[in-house]
């Protein structure tokens, strides 16, 4: 069975920064590309960053700069270094992967509040 479990969510102010994870079992991780999107009330869900197999990184242009997507094959897990946050990051954030064969698995989410 395969599970995304996400955590490091939170209330943080303006400015601040917070470090999500995502721990991954039950899918061949190393052959995954893993992604963070995130959804925002009365919105559609958005991608934010990708790390394919081989390390390369993709951003969507609002958090270029500022957010950096990373993964640990040891651990079966990414992360999403997020800093120099602004209300309009307020989301939940779901961590996503992608197997060779192109089936995809969500986690169940973990809620990002920027707000002073």
């Amino acid at each position: 069975q395969v599970q995304l479990l996400e955590s490091g969510g939170g209330l943080v102010q303006p400015g601040g920064s917070l470090r999500l994870s995502c721990a991954a079992s039950g899918i061949s991780f190393k052959l995954s590309v893993m992604a963070w999107y995130r959804q925002a009330p009365g919105k559609q869900r958005e991608l934010v960053a990708e790390v394919t197999t081989g390390g390369s990184t993709i951003y969507q242009d609002s958090v270029k700069g500022r957010f950096t997507i990373s993964r640990d094959g040891a651990k079966n897990t990414i992360y999403l270094q997020m800093n120099n946050l602004n209300p309009e990051d307020t989301a939940v954030y779901y961590c996503y992967g992608r197997n060779p064969l192109n089936y995809v698995h969500w986690g169940q989410g973990t809620q990002v509040t920027v707000s002073s």
